[in-house]
Order: structure tokens, then sequence, then C-alpha cells
């Protein structure tokens, strides 16, 4: 299981290579990336902060995905899920995750819960600044 947070570039192809297995017949991923706008604002600079335990809450996350989502027969073989921290660029990627599993309805939804569920419980902030002025934080507590 590939899982990680780091403040260096991610690669969709080291995330794509680690969910690859034989048994699957499906295998879906998401790209998220840093945007220049958010609800009609414009953004110039964004900072992605994690809690030192967030690697091992989006492993947490990750397993549950996993034993959750696929069925007999149509088992989620792996998944695979980077997030960025630091200060990114208008176009960076900032979180990639991956799903393998029999079929693609399985990879389809796992990878959908896998996105879903890290953005909701890891603890991972981030601070927009705003092209008019101003800043905000989001997902912090």
């Amino acid at each position: 299981m590939l899982v990680g947070v780091r403040d260096t570039p991610l690669s969709v192809d080291e995330v794509v290579s680690a969910v690859a297995d034989g048994q699957a017949g499906g295998t879906a991923f998401f790209v998220g990336t840093v945007r220049d706008h958010d609800h009609g604002r414009g953004v110039t600079a964004l900072s992605y902060s994690a809690h030192p335990s967030a690697t091992d809450r989006m492993r947490e996350v990750m397993e549950k995905v996993a034993a959750d989502t696929g069925s007999e027969g149509r088992a989620v073989h792996r998944v695979a899920a980077l997030h960025r921290v630091g200060d990114l660029a208008i176009g960076d990627i900032a979180v990639v995750v991956a799903a393998s599993a029999s079929h693609r309805e399985e990879a389809f939804a796992a990878c959908r819960r896998l996105i879903d569920d890290i953005k909701a419980e890891v603890p991972i902030w981030k601070r927009q600044e705003f092209a008019e002025g101003g800043a905000e934080w989001v997902g912090a507590c």
C-alpha cells in the first residue's frame, strides 16, 4: 500500500504503478490540482499543512475503504494515496488517489470513497490567499 504526505511534487505514475495488480479488471484514479479560484474568488497562493498523524490516519482510512468497498469475487485489490504539503502553485498536483479492483464498478467506488474520506477524516488543512486580499483556512477545526 502506497501512502504518504510529501513536501515534494507528486507522481501520478508512482500511484498508478502502486495499484497495479494482475487480478484487477479496473483501475480508477483521481488527481486533485490547485485551481485559480474558489467559490467565485480568485486564488493567488495556496499552502497545505498536515498534523504529524496525517500519514497514519490516511493509512487507516485506506484500509477501511479497501475492506468495505469490495465483495467476494469483486474485491478491491490495492489502494494508494499521496498528498502534498507546503506551498503549491496554480496547476500543481495536491493529491493523487487510486484503487484497483476485480471490476470497474468497485474501482470507481473505492477511488471516490477514498478521496472523500481522506478529505473528511485526515488532518490536512489548506490555506488559500485571494486576489482581492484576505485568506482563509479550509478543513481546519
